[in-house]
């Protein structure tokens, strides 16, 4: 037998999946034009269509909080087990997830924001 490959998006089948009913489409503009600013709490909601900073797939459900922007994305912090991360990921993979922290407690959070 041959070896199974790895790649980034293996078994994401039904985690990268998108309904009927938004085949297709682009996200609304709406989405891509909200601006995050430093504390804001964020979902990481990959968008399927769009490969560009698209985060790996064990971070698809997470909460994080917005630390700054580099570029086009976001840096933001997720707690993975007892660590913390910080991943770039751009706009279209994010959604608001309506709440924020103090700017003091992200810059706990993530040391410099």
């Amino acid at each position: 037998m041959v070896k199974a490959p790895r790649g980034i998006r293996h078994r994401t089948r039904k985690k990268m999946k998108k309904s009927v009913r938004e085949k297709g489409a682009v996200p609304p503009l709406s989405l891509l034009m909200i601006e995050y600013s430093p504390g804001d709490l964020v979902y990481i909601h990959v968008n399927p269509a769009i490969h560009k900073g698209m985060p790996h797939r064990r971070y698809i459900g997470m909460t994080g909080v917005v630390l700054g922007k580099k570029g086009k994305s976001y840096m933001v912090e997720v707690k993975v087990g007892g660590k913390k991360k910080v991943l770039y990921i751009r706009p279209e993979h994010l959604k608001p997830a309506g709440g924020s922290i103090t700017l003091e407690t992200a810059q706990e959070v993530g040391g410099s924001a």
